[in-house]
């Protein structure tokens, strides 16, 4: 059975760091360019990160220089490090694999920026 379980999310305050990780099961982790998509109350998804299976990074120009994503294929984990959070980044946050045909989604996680 495909899974990919996302973790981490919570409240923070602006300013702040916060970590969100993806764990895969039942594909090859890999193979398959794992990406974070957010979407925010009366807003669009819209893509956050992305990393291919051979390592080429994408950013959106809205989180660039503040989030890191990476993926460990041993673990079959991808992760997302945000720091210097704002309001902006608000929003359910969702875990996807694309590759070899397929594409699987995440359950999501909130993220909310408030004081």
């Amino acid at each position: 059975q495909v899974q990919l379980v996302e973790s981490g999310g919570g409240l923070v305050q602006p300013g702040g760091s916060l970590r969100l990780s993806c764990v895969a099961s039942g594909f090859a982790l890999s193979l398959y360019t794992m990406a974070w998509y957010r979407q925010a109350p009366g807003k669009q998804l819209e893509l956050v990160a992305l990393v291919s299976s051979v390592g080429t990074i994408d950013y959106n120009p809205s989180v660039k220089g503040r989030f890191t994503i990476s993926r460990d294929n041993a673990k079959e984990t991808t992760s997302l490090q945000m720091v210097s959070v704002n309001a902006d980044d608000t929003a359910v946050y969702y875990c996807n694999g694309r590759g070899a045909g397929a594409e699987y989604w995440g359950q999501g996680t909130q993220v909310t920026v408030s004081s």
